[in-house]
């Protein structure tokens, strides 16, 4: 099927044209991505982290006290908070008490601190990875980081403003429908690979980021 049909039934479900493009996220450049600081890379996933199967707006509303608990983030002074301050930590009512996502915070700040060390700095290993080849850096982030698996490393990537599709149940459901695919299992590295190569050609030939191309497959099945 010829994208500019899915295109035209995104803009029919959204509305009109104008309201599809104000929904469709804007990805960063590489420049821009390279000069976020590397305590909002912490917090967004620190922030995706708590969100995943709890209420986002409950976790949004407590967010101001996350940053002023876990130091605003600065990757050294988390990833060397002792074990008995996480304890401490993890009884605080102003935030979400649940002490092994806690303990993943300091986990990924020790993990951001060695990509500094081989990069400079976190935001340049992210800004650095191929689009083309982001399925292999969820594979990375979910290796080295802690909690970063599944739907988790590619929404951070995705609100940091790095270029990502997301393999939603929507995304594949449009893809199935449309005959891109068949069927697809999220714990199968083949089948994230052939994702790739679905969106790859697809941008090729549109000139069109991974993201928003997504967020079209998405939104022309919205009902």
């Amino acid at each position: 099927m010829d994208f500019s049909e899915i295109y035209n039934e995104a803009v029919i479900r959204t509305g009109s044209h104008k309201k599809l493009m104000e929904l469709l996220p804007k990805p960063c450049s590489s420049n821009l991505l390279s000069k976020i600081s590397d305590d909002r890379y912490l917090s967004t996933m620190a922030r995706c982290i708590f969100r995943a199967g709890f209420v986002w707006r409950v976790v949004d509303n407590k967010w101001p006290n996350f940053e002023e608990v876990f130091l605003n983030f600065n990757p050294l002074a988390v990833a060397y908070l002792s074990d008995e301050r996480l304890e401490e930590i993890a009884t605080y009512k102003s935030i979400i008490r649940h002490p092994t996502k806690i303990l993943a915070t300091r986990t990924n700040a020790a993990y951001i601190l060695d990509k500094e060390h081989e990069y400079g700095s976190y935001a340049n290993y992210i800004a650095s990875w191929p689009s083309d080849r982001v399925v292999e850096l969820w594979r990375q982030m979910k290796k080295e980081g802690s909690r970063l698996g599944g739907m988790t490393g590619p929404l951070v990537l995705r609100i940091i403003g790095k270029d990502t599709f997301l393999a939603t149940n929507d995304v594949l459901v449009a893809l199935k429908k449309y005959g891109y695919i068949k069927t697809h299992s999220n714990g199968s590295m083949k089948d994230l690979f052939r994702l790739q190569e679905i969106f790859n050609e697809i941008s090729k030939e549109i000139k069109m980021p991974l993201c928003q191309i997504s967020k079209i497959f998405a939104l022309s099945t919205l009902r």
